[in-house]
């Protein structure tokens, strides 16, 4: 957590600045981005800044601890489960259930959860806001936006208290990354979207005085 007890870093030190120190307690976030993205930076380092449940939906549990690793990231504060693959919700769910202290709880991606039934995943949104209240944690569900982008995915991001757009364009021989906050419920949404530069590491471009 930062210095205020009441938020929680993301470790990029400019966004954190923007949102008041971090992502406040009992917040869900989404984090919206292309799946040919490097937008997995932004959950390890997340990750690794405090004790965090990792709920991985599709990859195995070594691929992620691996990728965590290689990025650079410590994996000593970060517990990595595989939810069900025939039962991604109700296990996830289970899961969200058990934890009880404070952490960053993140799914990886959400839509597996978000293609199954409308009731259970709001039943699952609304016990895990309960259970992030409970006991002063956050979530970040990431939430790719590809070319098959679940029905449901509007609810996650009404649900949602915080919205991450990460933007990745290709431009000739360039790729350009840009990282927005266009919601964030009970505090000003940032105004100016932020590049990012994701390659092994996330630097910030700071030629544009964002930092």
């Amino acid at each position: 957590m930062s210095p205020t007890t009441d938020r929680y870093r993301t470790g990029i030190v400019p966004l954190d600045r923007e949102l008041g120190g971090g992502i406040p307690v009992g917040s869900i976030v989404a984090l919206t981005a292309q799946p040919a993205s490097q937008s997995e930076l932004l959950l390890y380092g997340l990750a690794s800044e405090q004790q965090t449940l990792y709920l991985t939906a599709e990859r195995t549990t070594l691929s992620v601890r691996t990728a965590i690793e290689d990025s650079g990231c410590d994996l000593t504060r970060i517990n990595v489960h595989a939810v069900d693959r025939d039962t991604p919700l109700t296990d996830a769910l289970e899961y969200v259930r058990r934890f009880d202290s404070a952490s960053v709880v993140v799914v990886d991606p959400m839509d597996v959860i978000e293609r199954r039934d409308p009731a259970q995943l709001r039943e699952f949104l609304v016990t895990l806001r309960g259970r992030l209240l409970e006991t002063g944690s956050v979530a970040v569900l990431h939430c790719l936006d590809g070319r098959d982008v679940p029905d449901q995915r509007d609810r996650t991001t009404y649900m949602a208290d915080i919205v991450f757009d990460l933007q990745t364009c290709v431009d000739g021989d360039t790729v350009e990354n840009w990282l927005s906050v266009p919601k964030f419920r009970g505090g000003p949404a940032l105004t100016e979207a932020m590049r990012l530069e994701l390659t092994e590491r996330i630097v910030v471009d700071t030629s544009r005085d964002i930092a």
